[in-house]
């Protein structure tokens, strides 16, 4: 007998098996292969080893995605945070930045997540990399055509406004992803208040506020580093040095 079952006549028509051997139809034609059951088996096995070797050969986004998303957060909490640590006019060294690093390099990282099946990853690093683009986009090119109207901000606190409801499911799903637990579920927690505040500082044109958003800006940041860094020296040095949570 086979070692191949088959469940359904729809499978039955594809491949039927008589004697060890093993019938393929070509091309729904009158032609067909006839192989032993050993060298059929022998061929499912080798599609699925080159199936698992592809998957294998994609390195981890992660670190990519992590990166992007670090430096360019950073960049613009340290303006966020207040003109004391620097001149609000050197804000837009942020533009190359947002477009580049935490906008392309981030949507790449979340296409090779879609590669790799993890929806998370490929929502978030897709979604902030989108993020980056469109606020270097209405920064730059939206809110000059605005300065003549009252209450400006109110624009860039909805803005802010929407990231936050998104940041807040987004920080719900990190809460129950088992690896990267302790770092990932910080780094949502404290975006998401991140995106709280400065888009509350905004609708109320609070400097006070937005300046309190651009610290927490800040430490997302060095806790997003922190993951990069866990992911790349721990990868380098085929240990972990770094730890990424309770079950990384």
């Amino acid at each position: 007998m086979s070692h191949l079952s088959t469940s359904s006549p729809e499978t039955e028509s594809f491949i039927s098996q008589s004697n060890k051997t093993t019938v393929i139809p070509i091309n729904d034609s009158n032609n067909s292969i006839i192989i032993s059951d050993e060298k059929f088996e022998r061929l499912l096995d080798r599609i699925n080893n080159s199936n698992e070797i592809t998957k294998s050969q994609i390195a981890n986004p992660g670190a990519l995605g992590l990166a992007g998303f670090a430096l360019t957060t950073f960049i613009l909490s340290v303006f966020n945070a207040g003109e004391y640590l620097i001149n609000i006019k050197l804000e837009p060294v942020v533009l190359p930045v947002a477009l580049f690093y935490g906008g392309l390099a981030q949507l790449l990282a979340g296409m090779w997540e879609f590669k790799l099946n993890n929806i998370f990853g490929a929502t978030a690093f897709t979604s902030y990399g989108a993020f980056w683009m469109s606020f270097a986009g209405y920064v730059h090119i939206i809110l000059p055509k605005l300065k003549h109207i009252a209450n400006i901000k109110k624009a860039t606190g909805l803005f802010l406004l929407a990231w936050f409801i998104f940041t807040l499911i987004m920080n719900i799903a990190a809460s129950k992803i088992s690896k990267f637990l302790f770092t990932l579920f910080t780094l949502f927690t404290i975006l998401t208040i991140t995106f709280l505040l400065l888009a509350i500082g905004n609708l109320s044109n609070s400097s006070l506020i937005i300046n309190i958003g651009g610290w927490c800006g800040i430490i997302t940041a060095f806790i997003a580093w922190y993951g990069c860094a866990a992911i790349v020296i721990n990868s380098a040095f085929k240990k972990s040095l770094l730890p990424l949570g309770l079950y990384a």
